[in-house]
């Protein structure tokens, strides 16, 4: 289950994020999963629950936004959304596409909490 060490490296990531700006705390983590990123929600969020709950995110939330599988295709010029996980065009059955969003897992947003606000501002600067 890869969702374990997808979730620490994520944890590793919020932690050094707070702790440049001298964040006490992350209040909230949100990230965009991709339909075909290998990443099961449910499995992810029952992971971020068990290996939060030492340092900054201890008391976080997750919030997951799923991004669907884009495709762009060659013969129709179809630009859009996939069938699910089918990498056809919806539009003219044709197998001649390229995936063009949905595959990747991406950290939006933290909400951080406790932070010093002249660490903040240096850390901008930086």
């Amino acid at each position: 289950m890869h969702e374990f060490s997808i979730v620490q490296a994520l944890l590793d990531s919020c932690e050094q994020h707070a702790r440049s700006v001298g964040a006490s705390g992350i209040s909230r983590v949100c990230i965009r999963i991709g339909a075909l990123s290998g990443v099961e929600p449910a499995l992810l969020a029952t992971a971020f629950d068990t290996f939060k709950l030492e340092g900054r995110c201890a008391d976080a939330s997750l919030e997951m936004e799923i991004e669907p599988l884009r495709l762009e295709c060659n013969e129709c010029g179809y630009q859009g959304e996939a069938d699910g996980h089918r990498v056809l065009c919806p539009k003219c059955q044709s197998p001649f596409t390229r995936v063009t969003g949905g595959e990747d897992m991406l950290l939006l947003q933290l909400e951080l909490t406790g932070t010093d606000k002249g660490a903040a501002a240096h850390g901008a600067d930086s």
